[in-house]
C-alpha cells in the first residue's frame, strides 16, 4: 500500500446554469493537475452547475433539475477520458439524475484510473436543498493504492461525525470532502469542523469548495488539506487555509504531497491495556443508536 501522495484540492468559481462552460473548465483542471503531479483531484459540490435553489420555482423548472444528468452520462464520459489518461483519481459535484425513480440527487462523481467508479449520493440536505434533492442513504470508500478512501459532501461532515468516523472505522486514511459553503453559514462551521475530525480520528481531510457569488450566495473558497503532524493531536495544514482567509474565493489549484503513515487512526487500533480491544466502542453506540430509532420513529422524525 502507497504512503505518499499528491492532492488537488481546487477552490472553483462555478457559473450558474452555464453547464458547458463549467465542464470545459472542468476537464482543463482537472487534465492541469494531472499535469502537476496530482494523484487525487477534488473540485467542489455542484460545480458541474453551480449551486444556487430558486425557491419559488416548481421542481421541473428548477437548474438543478433541468441540467441533471445521469451517471454516466455525457458529463461523466468526458471527465473519465481524462482521469484515464492520466492514471488520476478525481471527484466532482453535480446533480444526478435517477433513471430509473427520476429523482435527483446531489452526487459527487468519483473517476479513477480506469474511468468512472461510481457516485456518492449526499446523505444530509441543508436548507433549500430539499427543494431539488431527494436524500443519499449510502456510504461510499473506494478501493485505491492508498488503501481505501471515504467519500462525504458538505453538510455531511460539518453536523454528523458519524460518517468520518464510519470510514476511519473501515481503515480509511484520507477523506474527501467536497462542499458549498458560503458566508452565511458564518466562519467557523468549516474549518472547526475539519480540525476536530482530523484530531479525533487521525486522518486526513481534502475539501474542495466553491468560490464567489453563485446566483446569490458568495462562497469562502478556502479549500485545504488537513491532516495529523507530527503531533497526533493536531490539525496541520499542508495546503490552503481558513475559509475566512484573504482572497481565500479566488478560483485556484492547491496541491499539496501528503504522508498517509501519519494518519494513525489510534482509536481503532488494539489497545494492550484493555486485552487488545479498541477504544472505539461500536458495540455500544449501536445500542445508542437503536435506542434513538425506536424513539424517533414513534414520533415520526425519521
Amino acid at each position: 500500500m502507497k504512503e505518499i501522495a499528491n492532492i488537488a484540492v481546487i477552490t472553483f468559481h462555478a457559473f450558474w446554469g452555464k453547464k458547458q462552460k463549467n465542464l470545459n473548465r472542468i476537464l482543463d483542471l482537472i487534465e492541469s493537475s494531472a499535469r502537476r503531479g496530482a494523484d487525487f483531484i477534488l473540485l467542489p459540490e455542484m460545480a458541474l452547475t453551480g449551486y444556487d435553489d430558486q425557491p419559488d420555482k416548481a421542481l421541473e423548472e428548477k437548474m438543478q433539475f433541468k441540467l441533471s444528468e445521469t451517471i454516466p452520462g455525457p458529463a461523466t464520459d468526458k471527465i473519465s477520458e481524462i482521469t484515464k489518461k492520466y492514471h488520476v483519481y478525481a471527484f466532482v459535484g453535480m446533480p444526478e439524475k435517477d433513471d430509473k425513480t427520476g429523482l435527483i440527487y446531489n452526487s459527487m462523481a468519483i473517476f479513477g484510473p480506469k474511468g468512472l467508479i461510481g457516485s456518492y449520493r449526499k446523505m444530509h440536505l441543508p436548507g433549500l436543498e430539499p427543494n431539488w434533492a431527494a436524500r443519499g442513504d449510502s456510504p461510499y470508500i473506494i478501493q485505491t493504492e492508498w488503501g481505501p478512501v471515504g467519500c462525504a459532501i458538505c453538510y455531511d461532515t460539518w453536523a454528523f461525525p458519524e460518517l468520518m468516523r464510519f470510514y476511519a472505522a473501515e481503515g480509511c486514511r484520507l477523506y474527501i470532502n467536497i462542499t458549498a459553503t458560503s458566508k452565511i453559514r458564518g466562519k467557523y462551521l468549516a474549518n472547526a469542523n475539519i480540525e476536530a475530525g482530523v484530531i479525533r480520528d487521525c486522518i486526513y481531510v481534502a475539501s474542495a469548495n466553491l468560490g464567489g457569488k453563485d446566483l446569490y450566495n458568495d462562497f469562502w473558497g478556502g479549500s485545504s488539506i488537513v491532516g495529523p503532524g507530527q503531533d497526533t493531536l493536531e490539525a496541520y495544514y499542508y495546503i490552503g487555509g481558513k475559509y475566512t482567509d484573504l482572497q481565500a474565493n479566488e478560483t485556484k489549484v492547491n496541491l499539496a504531497t501528503i504522508d498517509l503513515s501519519l494518519a494513525s487512526r489510534y482509536i481503532y487500533n488494539p489497545n494492550p491495556l484493555l486485552e487488545n480491544k479498541t477504544d472505539f466502542r461500536p458495540d455500544i453506540y449501536a445500542k445508542m443508536y437503536q435506542k434513538l430509532e425506536k424513539s424517533y420513529s414513534k414520533k415520526n422524525y425519521l
